[in-house]
C-alpha cells in the first residue's frame, strides 16, 4: 500500500544551499506530500533571505527555533509531519529526482525495513562515491552504514526516542540508527548515488573525525548491552577493517617502490606485510636485472 511521505531540511547558516536542497526534494518523481525546512537558529542576511522566500512557497512550511544542533532541527521537523514515512536531509545536501520513490518503495514492500537509504555521489571539495551497506544493528556496530540522509517509518523514529539532542559533536545519526535499530529490523541501501552530498573540510563531518575515538566510546558506553551481545562479531568486523587498509598500504607501496619503508607497526599484520613487500621489490629487482651505468 502506498504510504504518505514527507521531508524534513534542516539548516543554520547554510544560505542558497537550503534552497537547492528544497528544490531537489520538490524535483522528486514521487513528489512528498509535506515538506518542512527547520531552520536551527540562522542569522546571516542571505539564509534569513532564502527562509523568507521558502515560506511563501505553497509546497514548503518553514520552522524557526533557537540553535539547537542538528538532532533538535530533526526531531522538531519529525515532530510537525503527520505522515507514515519521513526523510531528513541536511541543509547542504541534495536528492536526486527518484531518491523519495526509491527508497519509498523499499519500506513499502517489505515491513522488516525501518529505514532505507542510498549511496552517495561527493561533490564540493572532494569528488567519489561512497557506497554504505546498510543491514541490521549489528552491522552498525563496527562503523555506521547508512547516511544520515535517510527515509524512516515516523513510529519507529518515535519509538526510538528521536535523535539524541544532546549530542551536537557528531555521530548523532549513527547513535540514532543504534537506537532504531535494537528494536529489530533493518536500514536498506538503494546501490545508486541518489544523494548529492556536499563536501567541505570544515563540515560538521570532517570536524568530527578529530574526536572519532572519543565519540565512538560515547556510543559503546550508551549502547553497551547491544555490543556486549555481539562482541565477537564487532571484534572481527574491526580486524577486517583493519587488515584491509593494512592491505590497501601494502599495494600502494608496491606501486611505489621510491617510498622508503623504515618502520613496521607490531601486532597487527604490519612486520608480515614489510616482509612481504621487501620480498616483492627483491624479486623485481631480480627480474630487472643489473643496471649498467654509461
Amino acid at each position: 500500500m502506498r504510504a504518505t511521505v514527507g521531508v524534513v531540511v534542516t539548516g543554520f547558516d547554510q544560505g542558497d544551499l537550503v534552497r537547492e536542497a528544497v528544490e531537489s526534494v520538490l524535483r522528486q518523481t514521487r513528489a512528498p506530500d509535506e515538506v518542512v525546512v527547520v531552520d536551527d537558529g540562522s542569522t546571516d542576511a542571505r539564509s534569513l533571505a532564502v527562509l523568507d522566500a521558502l515560506a511563501g512557497h505553497e509546497a514548503v512550511r518553514v520552522l524557526r527555533q533557537e540553535n539547537a544542533g542538528v538532532s533538535a532541527a530533526r526531531n522538531a521537523g519529525l515532530s510537525r509531519l503527520t505522515t507514515e514515512l519521513a526523510v531528513v536531509l541536511d541543509g547542504d545536501d541534495r536528492l536526486a529526482e527518484t531518491f523519495v520513490a526509491r527508497t519509498a518503495a523499499l519500506l513499502e514492500e517489505d515491513p522488516d525495513v525501518v529505514g532505507s537509504s542510498s549511496w552517495l555521489r561527493m561533490h564540493g571539495v572532494a569528488h567519489a562515491v561512497a557506497r554504505p551497506a546498510g543491514g541490521a544493528a549489528v552491522d552498525f556496530l563496527h562503523r555506521n552504514a547508512s547516511p544520515a540522509t535517510v527515509m524512516l517509518r515516523r513510529d519507529r523514529w518515535l519509538a526510538a526516542g528521536g535523535y539524541d539532542e544532546r549530542m551536537r559533536a557528531g555521530f548523532e545519526d549513527w547513535d540514532f540508527f543504534l537506537s532504531l535499530l535494537s528494536a529489530g529490523g533493518r536500514i536498506e541501501i538503494v546501490p545508486e548515488p541518489l544523494i548529492e552530498y556536499r563536501t567541505s573540510p570544515t563540515s560538521a563531518n570532517v570536524r568530527s573525525m578529530d574526536k572519532r575515538l572519543e565519540l565512538y566510546g560515547h556510543l559503546v558506553d550508551r549502547h553497551r548491552p547491544l555490543f556486549e551481545e555481539h562482541l565477537r562479531a564487532v571484534l572481527l568486523a574491526q580486524e577486517a577493517a583493519s587488515t584491509a587498509r593494512l592491505d590497501t598500504w601494502e599495494r600502494l607501496v608496491l606501486d611505489h617502490p621510491e617510498v622508503p619503508v623504515e618502520d613496521a607497526t607490531y601486532g597487527d599484520g604490519g612486520m608480515a606485510a614489510v616482509v612481504r613487500i621487501a620480498t616483492a621489490r627483491a624479486e623485481r629487482a631480480r627480474a630487472v636485472g643489473p643496471v649498467l651505468q654509461p
